[in-house]
């Protein structure tokens, strides 16, 4: 069924919430699965609990947190995230709010350090009482804070691409899950296209996401018959500065031409990384790199020109060619300067704060729980175009995309999607049974 709505009509016109439907609920017990109906929304709202109440009876301005390292390895990254989140609630604002009431940011730093974003969450929710948190980029980082999230019921949404294994209900994942990143790049990869690569050297920062990524990775090459002997598997740690020994290793193995590097290394370690793989030689004809961590936000602290030809997935590049997107592009560059880019987590980021904003116009209320249904289902123009809330896993339908590396920093769309991919919140290849586990979190 669906929902028929207009929600803030933009001056900019960057984003115009279309509507919203759903075929299933959010499931009571494990999985993506379930297939009931979506009960329509009467108006009829569950009863907020105290602190969400004195949300909605304030008439002052409605506070949400922003939780972004901007200083230490993750800033190179992160900061950007926080960037997008002020202009969506500065265009929201100029609409006329959300409920008619002014939005206001409360920006905190866990400057890179994992163990502080808990504190920094549990600060945004119990002392500044936001009524919802966009943040997060590393998944150590979402790890650290899932449980203030969860025992205290609050919201976030995490813009990043994560290796999945996660349905939380109390986090919205507006980025890719492994099936709608990890797996199509690998395909391509083995794909005429992509080389028709037979060995994959699978290299990651040493944490969360690389790790479960890789196990992703490794499933999947090898229920396509990739032999062990074609796969090498290893990391490093954060703001690891030097990669000689491992891009010698590299060309190495890459000498009878069929190989490929698959990247998980985040923050500055990519620059080192990057520049060793040109110091020695090497090329995107001899060992394309496919990174996943790697967007044009990253390349502006790159010498880009020897990187030209290797490659990237996402779902959202600066160069998608429309009028909406040209006008987020401006907008962003308005604000923070022409020599900003934009990229993937930037643009989930930034959309994130409309998808929450449009649920709660629908809902008529900042209660978490009303938001919470509220979301499932949402349909909305993005700048890189449509997209769609998942029914009930938490996660976002979004387009795939391989990119290839422009001397000028941007990315040449080189192989896309046929329409929207569903999310997985658990692989399939890890999970072949599809018994997956039951959400986490939730109402009390």
């Amino acid at each position: 069924m669906k929902y028929q709505f207009k929600f803030l009509a933009l001056l900019c016109a960057l984003f115009l919430v279309i509507g919203c439907g759903g075929e299933t609920a959010p499931p009571a017990t494990g999985g993506d699965g379930g297939d009931s109906d979506l009960e329509e929304n009467t108006g009829e709202m569950e009863d907020p609990g105290e602190e969400e109440a004195s949300l909605e009876e304030s008439d002052g301005t409605i506070k949400i947190g922003i939780l972004h390292s901007l200083s230490g390895t993750m800033a190179i990254s992160e900061v950007s995230l926080k960037d997008a989140v002020e202009l969506a609630v500065e265009e929201i604002n100029a609409a006329g709010g959300v409920l008619g009431r002014q939005v206001e940011t409360v920006a905190v730093d866990p400057a890179s350090d994992w163990d502080l974003f808990a504190e920094k969450a549990k600060d945004l929710i119990l002392t500044e009482k936001v009524a919802v948190t966009f943040g997060c980029w590393t998944s150590v980082s979402r790890k650290s804070v899932l449980p203030v999230f969860e025992e205290n019921n609050a919201l976030l949404f995490y813009p990043v691409q994560y290796e999945g294994e996660e349905q939380s209900l109390n986090v919205f994942y507006t980025a890719a899950t492994p099936n709608q990143q990890l797996i199509p790049a690998a395909e391509f990869m083995r794909g005429e296209d992509g080389g028709s690569c037979k060995k994959f050297y699978l290299l990651g920062t040493d944490y969360v996401f690389p790790r479960t990524a890789n196990k992703v990775l490794k499933a999947y090459l090898k229920s396509e018959g990739v032999p062990d002997e074609n796969i090498i598997e290893e990391y490093t740690p954060f703001h690891h500065q030097d990669y000689q020994t491992i891009v010698g290793k590299i060309k190495e193995f890459a000498a009878s031409g069929d190989a490929c590097v698959l990247s998980t290394i985040n923050g500055d370690s990519n620059v080192p990384f990057y520049k060793e793989f040109a110091n020695q030689g090497l090329t995107s004809t001899d060992c394309p790199i496919m990174a996943f961590s790697v967007a044009e936000d990253e390349l502006r602290a790159m010498d880009v020109p020897p990187l030209v030809g290797h490659l990237a997935a996402w779902n959202y590049y600066q160069s998608i060619d429309t009028p909406e997107n040209a006008k987020f592009v401006q907008a962003f560059k308005d604000k923070f300067g022409e020599d900003r880019v934009t990229d993937d987590p930037i643009e989930a980021a930034y959309f994130g704060v409309y998808v929450w904003a449009a649920a709660v116009e629908k809902a008529n209320s900042l209660a978490v729980d009303n938001v919470r249904d509220a979301v499932y289902g949402l349909e909305f123009d993005a700048p890189g175009g449509k997209k769609q809330m998942h029914a009930s896993n938490q996660h976002t339908l979004k387009p795939v995309y391989i990119g290839e590396i422009r001397a000028d920093g941007q990315f040449d769309i080189v192989n896309a999607s046929d329409g929207l991919v569903s999310p997985d919140s658990y692989s399939a290849y890890l999970w072949p049974d599809g018994d997956f586990p039951a959400p986490t979190g939730g109402p009390k």
